[in-house]
């Protein structure tokens, strides 16, 4: 089954209102063309699911700027000033996890599990209320799956199938969430017409339903001068 789709028709059934994961930790994995084309098709109240909001200007943050994002769930809003205002100002819903429940929120959505018990402690000031169960004599709380929508995602290698291979550190997020998402849409930057070989391969084409081959050095990630 070939995959590929343009650009447009990738992430035009995306609706307002949905619940977007989207892969990266900072640019390394941040599918930016499909987060482009996103503020392009003027897609509205957003829920972003993200390890941060990346840089002014660039990718999350774009979105946030346009107004377009009502909430995001996130390990921090990193470099991005228009985040930390939209934050302050009340007009940017935040939700902070730590790095490691984050990921195992995302990693329960994908294996089936509705949520997980977990001893570590959340400042109240930075923490919603969370429920407690007492489990073999311990004080756990309890830790959602989280679960998308869709997920965007970077491969740095695929085949018509969807298999993606990733590079370095880009691997980051993007298989966990490829398993914890309704539609995976993945911009890729080599599409190989033969198939990748099973022991390359780091997220599997089950997961991917729709791939956009992207050039990578027009649309290459500059950070902001500091």
């Amino acid at each position: 089954m070939n995959k590929l789709f343009s650009l447009a028709d990738a992430v035009a059934p995306v609706a307002d209102g949905s619940t977007i994961m989207v892969g990266g930790f900072g640019s390394p994995g941040t599918p930016f063309t499909l987060l482009d084309e996103l503020a392009r098709q003027g897609k509205r109240d957003l829920v972003i699911i993200k390890n941060d909001a990346n840089e002014d200007g660039y990718g999350v943050s774009r979105l946030i700027e346009a107004g377009v994002v009502r909430k995001m769930v996130t390990t921090h809003l990193g470099l991005s000033g228009a985040a930390r205002r939209a934050y302050t100002a009340g007009t940017l819903e935040v939700e902070f996890v730590s790095q490691g429940l984050f990921a195992e929120r995302i990693r329960c959505a994908g294996v089936g599990l509705p949520a997980f018990l977990t001893d570590l402690e959340v400042p109240t000031e930075l923490g919603q209320a969370r429920q407690t169960v007492n489990y073999g004599g311990r004080h756990l709380y309890v830790e959602p799956a989280l679960k998308a929508d869709y997920a965007f995602i970077t491969g740095h290698a695929a085949d018509h199938s969807g298999n993606l291979r990733h590079q370095g550190t880009s691997r980051n997020f993007g298989a966990l969430m490829a398993m914890a998402a309704d539609c995976v849409i993945a911009e890729v930057y080599a599409l190989h017409e033969q198939p990748l070989r099973p022991d390359s391969i780091h997220t599997p084409g089950l997961f991917v339903h729709r791939l956009v081959q992207v050039d990578r050095s027009s649309h290459e990630y500059q950070p902001i001068p500091r």
